[in-house]
């Protein structure tokens, strides 16, 4: 699965980038209902989010290219 850039808004206290609130994928604009899982890589900081469309998304912001990516990925919670 490719890694797409994104625009993301997010909340930055002491540092920039501690959590994500909304992000454009596919043209819209997408509010963070629920932050899943975070944690820190070398070099960046990553979230697993559920949009409000209900997809579960991973949001990565690289510090060293001041850049946010993210992709889709598959829903392990089913619809009943």
């Amino acid at each position: 699965m490719n890694r797409i850039p994104l625009n993301v808004t997010c909340y930055s206290g002491h540092t920039y980038a501690e959590e994500p609130r909304s992000f454009v994928w596919e043209g819209v604009e997408q509010q963070v209902k629920d932050i899943e899982k975070s944690w820190v890589e070398p070099g960046q900081r990553c979230f697993r989010v559920r949009a409000d469309c209900n997809k579960l998304f991973q949001l990565c912001y690289n510090v060293a290219q001041d850049q946010w990516w993210g992709i889709e990925v598959q829903n392990s919670k089913s619809k009943v």
